[in-house]
């Protein structure tokens, strides 16, 4: 018995107790690590699955409204390999009717949303603000015409589109609100290797207009649009 008690003695005399600095500094190891471990996980799932945007403008709406914050799945439409054309892992190609996020052809800093309306190798023409894709008039039940559809009010640069043959690798893009968006009527066709992304989902929307800064949203939840949120976009 002795004998036992004096050798558990003995290991805990032999044995250092860690001194309180060294605690702190264990646990701090430890937060970091999961720090760094989340921030390469969030960096990951940023880079190749998923990315939130906010949305700035008007151009899309009423499907998308300013203040709408949404997420866009990068990984469907595959991933560009940098100073390469195509892509790789690419499940499926950008269809009409997908709203999609790319890089802006006339400014790369800026990333645009917009609709896909004629895919690689069908003919858009716009005829007094009606889509025409391959001489067939486009169903378009999301847009928005806020100056209407009076022939008085038409501004032949923007409500008409002679036709245009989309070429292998490009789209042709516009806004839902076709009177208020800048799109491949203006500046032409959106490169695919362009492409960021689709845009699935609603995830948070606030009403700006109402001049609340983010710090006094907790105060005046009536600006959230609760409604929108968790709504799937198509």
């Amino acid at each position: 018995m002795t004998s036992l008690r004096g050798g558990r003695d003995d290991e805990m005399k032999t044995t250092p107790e860690p001194a309180e600095g060294g605690i702190r500094k264990s646990r701090f190891r430890e937060y970091a690590e999961a720090f760094g471990v989340a921030l390469v996980i969030a960096l990951i799932v940023r880079t190749l699955v998923i990315q939130a945007f906010k949305i700035p403008s008007s151009s899309m709406e009423n499907t998308l409204l300013i203040g709408d914050h949404i997420f866009v799945n990068k990984f469907l439409y595959g991933y560009h390999i940098p100073f390469t054309k195509g892509r790789v892992l690419q499940f499926s190609t950008p269809k009409r009717g997908d709203i999609i996020v790319f890089v802006y052809p006339e400014d790369r800093s800026k990333d645009f949303i917009k609709r896909v309306i004629g895919l690689p190798g069908e003919t858009v023409e716009i005829r007094n603000k009606r889509v025409l894709i391959d001489g067939k008039q486009l169903e378009e039940g999301y847009v928005r015409y806020v100056d209407g559809l009076s022939e008085e009010r038409m501004i032949p640069a923007r409500d008409s589109h002679p036709p245009v043959k989309v070429p292998p690798d490009k789209l042709f893009v516009m806004g839902d609100n076709r009177d208020r968006s800048s799109d491949s009527r203006f500046w032409g066709f959106v490169d695919m290797d362009a492409v960021i992304g689709k845009a699935v989902i609603i995830y948070f929307s606030i009403d700006w207009s109402r001049g609340v800064q983010w710090a006094e949203v907790w105060r005046y939840p009536e600006v959230v649009r609760w409604n929108r949120i968790g709504h799937l976009l198509h």
